[in-house]
């Protein structure tokens, strides 16, 4: 029997690059997937390719009433939530000195704001369903310690691990595990942007910090969307039922706790 055979599960961001990758394993694994993501045409492409089994729906995660719609969407169509992924985020890199408000505002609007708001819309359905459920936010090995250009990232994904301590101690009592897992550094579309900022603080050539991090990484390569969807499975699965609270390093070998 699949892992996830009858479950239902909403991914943000998940048009591309990590959220995807996740939503094609869940419905191989048997689930519904609902793909959340800002661009909802990119979100649409892939439910198309993914299949029968994945919706897309437009979902801005820094807007409330975007979020409530977004997660009402997507019970009304699958008639409930087993799972939610908080995979949407995004990036910053400046030294402290050049961090404008501005930036700091989006940043935190998105990454933890629409972590948390979005985590406490399912979590209300949740626990007004009374089937409990797996609840995945998507920390960072950013968040384990600061990095001298990165200090709003950082804090971002320090924020979503103690968002996940927290709230996975106050839902465990409705059966609501809380869970988080933080990748390293992982190729894709996410990464290119981060090349790009590194390209322009550190005057280093396009591509030049992606080979860099990836000679660092003690697996010897960068990490592949694919390399994170078995504790995504995980988690989201039955066998994680005893699993509350956690941050789980899925980086090769970058950061061990």
């Amino acid at each position: 029997m699949k892992r996830l055979s009858g479950k239902t599960a909403l991914i943000t961001g998940a048009a591309q690059g990590i959220g995807r990758a996740f939503a094609e394993s869940y419905v191989q694994e048997g689930a519904q997937v609902a793909i959340a993501d800002i661009n909802i045409a990119l979100a649409q492409e892939a439910a198309n390719d993914i299949g029968p089994s994945a919706i897309a729906i437009e979902m801005d995660v820094s807007n409330q009433d975007n979020i409530e719609s977004g997660v009402t969407a997507a019970i009304q169509h699958f008639g409930g939530l087993d799972i939610l992924v908080n995979n949407a985020a995004v990036f910053s890199a400046n030294p402290i000195v050049d961090i404008t408000r501005e930036d700091f505002d989006k940043v935190f609007s998105i990454n933890v704001a629409g972590t948390l708001f979005t985590l406490q819309a399912v979590a209300k359905h949740m626990i007004e369903r009374g089937k409990g459920g797996k609840i995945i936010n998507m920390a960072s090995q950013a968040g384990r310690r600061g990095e001298a250009l990165v200090g709003v990232y950082c804090a971002t994904k320090a924020s979503v691990i103690s968002l996940t301590q927290s709230a996975g101690l106050n839902l465990i009592e409705h059966g609501i595990n809380v869970n988080a897992i933080a990748p390293g550094v992982v190729d894709g579309a996410h990464w290119d942007g981060v090349d790009a900022h590194f390209a322009r603080l550190e005057s280093k050539a396009p591509g030049e910090k992606k080979i860099e991090v990836g000679q660092a990484v003690p697996a010897g390569r960068m990490g592949r969307p694919e390399d994170l969807t078995g504790m995504a499975i995980f988690l989201a699965s039955n066998e994680s039922n005893y699993v509350v609270s956690q941050c789980y390093n899925v980086d090769g070998g970058q950061w061990m706790s």
